[in-house]
C-alpha cells in the first residue's frame, strides 16, 4: 500500500502538468467548447466481487484513483483510469476465511454521451497484481506466488453527471484470463476443479472532475 499512493500522486502530478501545458497552448490560439475540453478527476467506491470455479461467494472491497476524460468527438470520449482496486472472494457458511486480492487495475473506457447528463461506456482494463492472501481468524496464507502477476478483463458500465464536476457511475468487470499461476499451485486455492478462475467485479462509486 505504501508503494500505490505515491505512484497514484505521480500519475495525477504529471495528468496536471498536461492539463496546464495544454491550457497554455489553447490561450494562443483559440478557446475550445467547454465540452471539449480535457477533464481531470479523482474516482472511488465499493467493489462487490467474486471468482469463477469458486465454492466461495462475493466479497465487498474499495477501489479509488485518479482518470483523465479526452473528448475525441462531440458525444464520444476516452477515460483512461489508475486505480487501487481491493477484490477477491469469501467463503459461503458462518466462515469468516477471506481470498482478498489486491490490483493496480488501469481501465480505458470508451464513453458515449447517450443523454445530456448520461453516458454508456465500455473497453478492456488491465491488472498488476500488488497482493493475494487467503485470511480467516486463525491466520493468514500468501498466495501472491501463486497468482498471476497480469490480469485483463473487460468493463461495462455508465454514468451520471449531477452536476459539472460531481457525479455517478457503476461499471461491471469480467476477467477474461486464469488468474491462478500454475496447475501444481491450484491446492493452495482449495481449488481442483477444471475451467478457470476469473476476477467478476462490480462496483458503483461517485467521481469528481476538476
Amino acid at each position: 500500500m505504501k508503494k500505490i499512493f505515491p505512484g497514484l500522486a505521480l500519475i495525477a502530478g504529471t495528468f496536471a502538468f498536461a492539463q496546464s501545458t495544454s491550457t497554455s497552448t489553447a490561450e494562443t490560439t483559440s478557446p475550445a467548447p467547454s465540452s471539449s475540453k480535457i477533464k481531470f478527476g479523482l474516482k472511488a467506491g465499493l467493489n462487490v466481487s467474486t471468482l469463477s470455479n469458486m465454492d466461495m461467494k462475493s466479497k465487498a472491497g474499495f477501489y479509488g484513483g485518479v482518470f483523465v476524460n479526452i473528448p475525441v468527438a462531440k458525444d464520444f470520449a476516452i477515460q483512461p483510469e489508475v486505480l487501487y482496486s481491493a477484490v477477491g472472494a469469501k467463503e459461503k457458511g458462518d466462515s469468516n476465511a477471506k481470498l482478498n486480492l489486491e490490483y493496480i487495475s488501469v481501465p480505458v473506457m470508451f464513453q458515449y454521451k447517450a443523454l445530456p447528463n448520461f453516458y454508456v461506456e465500455a473497453g478492456p482494463q488491465f491488472n498488476f497484481l500488488m497482493g493475494a492472501e487467503l485470511k480467516n481468524d486463525v491466520g493468514s496464507l500468501q498466495l501472491k506466488n501463486a497468482t498471476k502477476s497480469f490480469d485483463f478483463g473487460i468493463g461495462l458500465g455508465a454514468g451520471y453527471n449531477i452536476t459539472k464536476n460531481i457525479g455517478v457511475n457503476v461499471r461491471y468487470t469480467a476477467g477474461l484470463a486464469d488468474i491462478v499461476n500454475a496447475k501444481q499451485q491450484r491446492y493452495l486455492y482449495g481449488y481442483g476443479r477444471p475451467g478457470s478462475v476469473r476476477n467478476s467485479v462490480f462496483q458503483i462509486g461517485v467521481n469528481y472532475k476538476f
